[in-house]
């Protein structure tokens, strides 16, 4: 029985170890038994349908975020309250989504920690956490957005830019590949995706002008299977849309996850801003493949096809927000279609097995960097709405998009609607001079002074129809909505919002059915899953704070980051 912390461990934080028993069982100090059966590649494929578990980032490999859980639902959510709270004890956003799988969560949190409970009662079975070097080069925040599992292993990116794979039982360290050095600017916050075989992991560090790639590595041994740059090399197709050898720098991180589509075999995943962010006169063209999405081979990294959202991209819109492979209507037939709620403000529909752009519409009230889509899902650039280095013109949407890539969005196969949380917020944007020095940011201007009044920045959460573009009904509230969002065959949607509720709305009409003060702004994704015939719904919420939570009639002060769990009453 191995009962040793590992190595970096943060202090401070309480928990259980797992003590590893025999083949696939573990059981828990208390004396709970799990029975951990491999997640093999038939267990992924089902997603969600599963009820009791929630396997992966997106719940399945079409991206939906959708539980068909029908026990929680519109007419009795009202009653749901805070089963259990488990404080991570480490500051920072908490952004990730949950998995579960036997009985057992698993969940990140910021500066590479990761945490096993039990998802029943949150209690700690053992914790996790990477050493970070004090020289790392983190961009946006230390962030970490989820694992994957598969087989008895847990694998996580981490921010000096390495994969671990964990045994999900003990969480004891099975490999630890380094995916690049973190040194040159590369780090991972990227919940990693396995399809087949394969742990599929996107790198960070398109504002250090690191030339972006998507790598797959053997879920065995830890062994580098391919990697796909997302940045064309000197005489490769789409080279000719970068200047000189402004290619070697050039960006297109891949930091959101991806999808995958088992009847195409093909992976679809998204890429980032180019490098430097706002400067492109030292990057003239196109700028392939950054802020686009790429459908790859999964077993060589061989692109199919790509769509470009943002040629040219001088706003750090990034392409980075997830996809759904969902089913369209187009000309009286059911086509086969690829969704995305874009940063620069569009929602796209593309054929998902062409990348033919099938039509586009503005999901956010303000927008003028363009003045629509051409008939081919181009751009048409308003040239008064590019920095400037005066940055005199506020840009709608600004740099966090209307709607982030680390927040994800919901699709319900019921009512065929995806539920967007969306921002509402402009900003100027200042254009500098660029040098590349490598290891150092690399962003030839930044955000200005962002429209602070209540009536130009606001948030909405919006239910738009992917056939058709249209929004079947909206939630207005008072802030951007940074929270990630949740669907389920209840009929109800969850997400939460800056002012540290959690809420739960009909799928159909939009009303406003529960909210629950959490403590901190919601940042995370919500998942959902049952056990022992109880259904729960896991909310993480972090982002500073301090405030009461009642879990039963105990109270319960929450700081900084927490997963909320709620369920039924008995």
């Amino acid at each position: 029985m191995d009962r040793r912390w590992h190595k970096g461990m943060l202090g401070g934080v309480t928990g259980l170890l797992v003590i590893l028993l025999m083949g696939a069982w573990a059981q828990a100090e208390k004396g709970r038994t799990y029975h951990l059966e491999p997640v093999t590649h038939e267990r992924l494929l089902r997603g969600t349908d599963d009820p009791s578990a929630w396997l992966m980032y997106g719940g399945n490999y079409a991206s939906w975020r959708f539980s068909p859980l029908t026990d929680i639902n519109r007419h009795n959510v009202k009653k749901l309250r805070a089963a259990w709270v488990f404080q991570t004890g480490v500051p920072g956003q908490l952004t990730a989504s949950p998995i579960v799988a036997d009985g057992m969560l698993y969940l990140t949190a910021s500066y590479n920690h990761l945490f096993a409970l039990d998802a029943a009662t949150g209690e700690v079975l053992w914790k996790y956490a990477h050493p970070l070097p004090a020289d790392a080069r983190i961009c946006c925040g230390p962030t970490n957005r989820g694992v994957a599992i598969a087989d008895d292993k847990v694998f996580m990116a981490t921010l000096d830019a390495r994969l671990v794979a964990l045994d999900r039982a003990t969480g004891a360290v099975v490999w630890n590949t380094q995916i690049d050095d973190y040194t040159k600017g590369y780090s991972a916050t990227v919940a990693p995706l396995v399809v087949k075989n394969q742990v599929i992991v996107g790198i960070s560090g398109g504002e250090y002008g690191v030339r972006g790639y998507l790598d797959a590595y053997d879920v065995r041994t830890g062994a580098r299977r391919w990697r796909r740059y997302t940045i064309p090399a000197a005489g490769e197709p789409g080279s000719e849309t970068w200047a000189g050898d402004s290619w070697k720098h050039g960006g297109g991180p891949t930091w959101v996850t991806g999808s995958y589509d088992p009847d195409l075999d093909t992976l679809f995943w998204a890429t980032g801003n180019p490098s430097p962010d706002w400067n492109g006169d030292v990057r003239p063209g196109d700028n392939l493949y950054t802020d686009s999405v790429l459908a790859l081979h999964p077993d060589t990294g061989e692109i199919k096809w790509y769509f470009q959202f943002t040629p040219h991209d001088v706003w750090d819109y990034d392409g980075n927000t997830d996809l759904f492979l969902l089913t369209v209507e187009r000309g009286g037939q059911r086509v086969k279609a690829l969704a995305q709620a874009n940063r620069n403000g569009f929602l796209y529909v593309l054929n998902r097995s062409t990348g033919q752009f099938l039509h586009g519409t503005q999901y956010v009230d303000q927008l003028n960097w363009a003045r629509g889509l051409d008939e081919n899902g181009r751009p048409q650039v308003n040239p008064q709405f590019v920095p400037t280095p005066e940055a005199q013109e506020f840009i709608c949407p600004g740099a966090a998009g209307g709607k982030n890539g680390s927040y994800t969005a919901a699709y319900s196969p019921v009512t065929k609607l995806m539920y967007v949380p969306v921002i509402e917020s402009c900003m100027q944007m200042k254009k500098a001079a660029a040098t590349f020095i490598q290891g150092i940011p690399y962003w030839g201007g930044g955000p200005g002074r962002t429209q602070g009044d209540d009536q130009s920045s606001y948030g909405h959460l919006s239910a738009i129809d992917p056939t058709t573009g249209a929004i079947k009904w909206r939630y207005t509230d008072a802030y951007p909505l940074f929270g990630g969002t949740l669907a389920t065959g209840g009929g109800v949607v969850f997400t939460g919002n800056q002012d540290g509720y959690a809420m739960a709305f009909d799928d159909t009409t939009g009303e406003l059915l529960w909210k629950f003060q959490t403590g901190s702004a919601v940042r995370g994704q919500p998942v959902t899953y049952k056990i022992d015939g109880r259904q729960y719904v896991a909310i993480p919420s972090g982002g500073g704070g301090l405030a009461v939570t009642f879990v039963g009639e105990h109270p319960l002060t929450t700081r900084g980051s927490a997963l909320v769990v709620f369920a039924l009453p008995r």
